[in-house]
């Protein structure tokens, strides 16, 4: 039996500004409903954090990666330039609920880079 991994998982600055982003995109949609459409995502990214704790490669792989695109690619930079500061090696997402959260991790450690809802096409990066 093997054992589980009890990664570190840390949350980059950009992911709270996305998550801030998030909050106010509530808001904006619906004052009412906002509070508790907000305190449900953040339940839910705390699922998704005890898991990526236990098996941090548990994430689909980066998606955007693999678009071909000179558009595509030049959006991508600035989130591959997150993945490099916070040194590392690997990035994969996770989905929650209507969300998706872009990561970087080891086998040791999980660091949270972006934040986005599904229907938007690409990552911000705040630089």
């Amino acid at each position: 039996m093997v054992l589980p991994v009890n990664a570190k998982v840390g949350a980059a600055p950009n992911f709270t500004f996305n998550l801030e982003e998030a909050r106010a995109f509530f808001v904006l949609q619906d004052a009412e409903s906002a509070a508790s459409r907000f305190v449900k995502l953040k339940s839910e990214l705390r699922e998704m954090r005890a898991m990526l704790n236990w098996s941090p490669a548990c994430g689909r792989h980066a998606r955007f990666l693999n678009s071909h695109s000179a558009q595509a690619r030049l959006r991508a930079e600035s989130i591959l330039e997150l993945a490099k500061q916070v040194g590392l090696p690997s990035l994969r997402e996770y989905v929650v609920a209507n969300h998706v959260v872009l990561y970087a991790h080891s086998d040791s450690e999980v660091i949270l880079l972006a934040l986005k809802h599904q229907r938007q096409l690409a990552y911000s990066a705040v630089q």
